[in-house]
């Protein structure tokens, strides 16, 4: 598998030279299948320069994955240009939590007074499957979500194929359990023996004092995690504006 990361920022997009190193956008991750499937992890503001790129490769087909919906998570669907072109076809995944639906949930973020195009006009061919708790494939490659500890619920993934792993757990406090959330050991389980382990490490210790029950963990737990997990290399991610 290849994975390409569009956006590590979390909870708004910044910009200026201090950001050029890591850049400026929020969570949105591109993995390519070695059956040449995309798919796309979260809507934050990176995956408008993503769709820019699949648009120009003339690449329509996709799934798209999400953890939550929380606003720096999907605040670039609307901006996702293969979104408004006839020939695309997107398999969007996620878990509804408190809404009746995942489609429902996911065409609040295109609704008026908010934005001026309607989730129901667009013209790609989307279709929907909701990703809770039950382990499911794309092409050749298995999925396997997990809870995370964060506000109002979301989803972690792992991703496997041939033998190589990928966990993403972005907007996972570590340190305090939310409703729906699991204990350290379950991410650890979770997290073991991947290659890649993909986890938030939003806050510095002292920022912890004053940001505890947040849904994001300190720097230091995130190594914890994958030192303890056995994990090949870790990503540092959803870092703090």
């Amino acid at each position: 598998m290849l994975i390409r990361c569009w956006g590590a920022r979390g909870s708004i997009p910044v910009s200026g030279r201090e950001y050029l190193r890591y850049g400026g956008d929020t969570c949105c991750f591109e993995i390519r299948t070695k059956d040449d499937h995309i798919i796309i992890i979260d809507a934050g503001s990176g995956i408008r320069r993503l769709g820019n790129h699949l648009l120009a490769e003339n690449r329509h087909d996709y799934t798209m994955i999400f953890t939550h919906t929380h606003w720096d998570h999907v605040m670039g669907f609307p901006f996702f240009k293969p979104i408004y072109q006839t020939d695309t076809r997107i398999d969007l995944a996620g878990c509804p939590f408190t809404r009746s639906s995942f489609k429902e949930m996911i065409a609040s973020v295109m609704s008026p007074p908010y934005f001026p195009v309607n989730f129901g006009d667009i013209e790609a061919d989307i279709r929907y499957q909701e990703t809770c708790q039950e382990t499911f494939q794309i092409g050749g490659m298995t999925v396997t979500p997990i809870p995370i500890s964060h506000p109002n619920q979301g989803r972690g993934y792992r991703f496997e194929e041939e033998g190589r792993s990928f966990v993403f757990l972005t907007d996972n406090e570590l340190t305090y359990r939310h409703p729906g959330g699991l204990k350290y050991e379950d991410y650890r389980a979770f997290a073991k023996k991947a290659d890649l382990l993909v986890h938030d490490a939003e806050y510095l210790p002292e920022d912890y004092l004053l940001t505890r029950t947040w849904g994001h963990s300190v720097y230091t737990d995130a190594v914890r995690l994958a030192l303890d997990a056995g994990v090949a290399r870790l990503g540092l991610f959803h870092h703090n504006q």
